[in-house]
């Protein structure tokens, strides 16, 4: 067996390979995204780090992976190109934790409710349905995408790994 594929911050991967596991490891507040085509066998994972570009940000790229919006889009122009077909995707993700939370303030942050808002968002706009997703709380996650089987698997801190 090999390796898995790790998908870093702001990384999207696909892959055929049956051998192939994709891994998003600790998402936080970040979102693991999976497309899946169940008859090419093409599958996709994004690791998105923030809902959407803005001015002033470090990136001036507002096409990237990095962001919930942008990296569903082009993960989906990627999948497309590899053979899959938009109608047959299956659409998982994962994360959007509110990872930075303190007594006494006041929903910090929320960027993992920021992403997931995001990502539906998204998919209802692109008219792609989510068949499963797991998402929020305080706690991190990893997740793998299965090629040989097209399943994903969750994994949050402290508790068994579970299919959704």
């Amino acid at each position: 067996m090999k390796d898995p594929i790790s998908v870093g911050l702001g990384e999207q991967v696909i892959s055929r390979d049956p051998q192939d596991v994709l891994v998003a490891y600790g998402l936080g507040s970040c979102l693991g995204i999976a497309m899946v085509d169940p008859v090419s066998r093409v599958c996709g994972l994004l690791h998105a780090v923030l809902p959407h570009w803005s001015s002033g940000m470090d990136s001036i790229d507002p096409l990237s992976s990095k962001y919930v919006d942008s990296g569903i889009e082009l993960l989906l122009s990627s999948m497309v190109k590899e053979g899959a077909i938009k109608s047959r995707l299956i659409i998982r993700y994962a994360g959007g934790a509110n990872m930075l939370t303190a007594p006494g303030l006041k929903n910090s942050f929320e960027i993992g409710t920021r992403n997931i808002e995001a990502a539906r968002a998204t998919f209802q706009r692109i008219n792609l349905p989510i068949k499963s997703y797991d998402v929020g709380g305080n706690t991190g996650r990893t997740v793998r995408l299965y090629v040989v089987d097209t399943r994903m698997t969750v994994r949050v801190i402290g508790e068994k790994e579970k299919e959704i």
